[in-house]
């Protein structure tokens, strides 16, 4: 009879996911999830196979995690579309600001797995484009709602205006992991809803 787990694999999750948040792929090695989430080698290997599913994990429970509250106050009907998009920026900007290290931001999971490993790794290219996909979606909406109540005058595709917005959320987060301050990127978010 096997022995039952002696961890938490959420818990472990979460650290790993985090440790790769923080260090990339390939900057990530055994020695530091082992570190990270308390566990052997053994441990880890049995319960996740590989660095690599383990990170699959990771990159799916922090797209979950960031996604699933983006789209919560993307899709809040009880706020206008302007203050919806208001409302993601402002949490973009708090998760930049609670997730800075030395001045300097993590970025974002997708946009750091997008950079390192998307042009080579179609497994995780497939879980960023899908989940890329879930916001470009959402984004679209809001915008089209917008433009139909009159808040947001620009005559652009809302599609073609969800990618910009996408763009410069993207750019925002290699910002910050580059050492732009708050301030500067509550600039930068101003401007792209200015652009509305």
């Amino acid at each position: 009879m096997p022995r039952p787990k002696a961890f938490d694999e959420e818990q472990a999750l979460d650290a790993a996911m985090r440790t790769f948040w923080a260090n990339g792929y390939e900057a990530t090695s055994t020695e530091d999830l082992c570190r990270a989430t308390g566990l052997g080698r053994s441990s880890i290997y049995n319960t996740f196979t590989s660095k690599h599913e383990l990170f699959k994990r990771a990159l799916v429970r922090y797209t979950n995690l960031m996604t699933t509250s983006q789209l919560a106050l993307l899709e809040d009907e009880t706020r206008s579309a302007k203050d919806r998009l208001h409302d993601l920026f402002d949490a973009i900007i708090a998760g930049e600001e609670e997730n800075r290290r030395d001045d300097r931001g993590l970025g974002c999971l997708t946009v750091n797995t997008t950079v390192e490993l998307a042009a080579r790794d179609r497994e995780a290219a497939e879980l960023v484009a899908r989940d890329q996909q879930r916001r470009l979606d959402a984004l679209t909406t809001v915008i089209g709602i917008g433009q139909r109540d009159g808040e947001l005058t620009s005559g652009r595709d809302p599609a073609e205006l969800a990618r910009f917005l996408n763009a410069v959320i993207a750019g925002m987060r290699v910002a910050g992991q580059g050492g732009a301050d708050i301030p500067t990127l509550r600039a930068i978010a101003n401007t792209a809803l200015d652009a509305l």
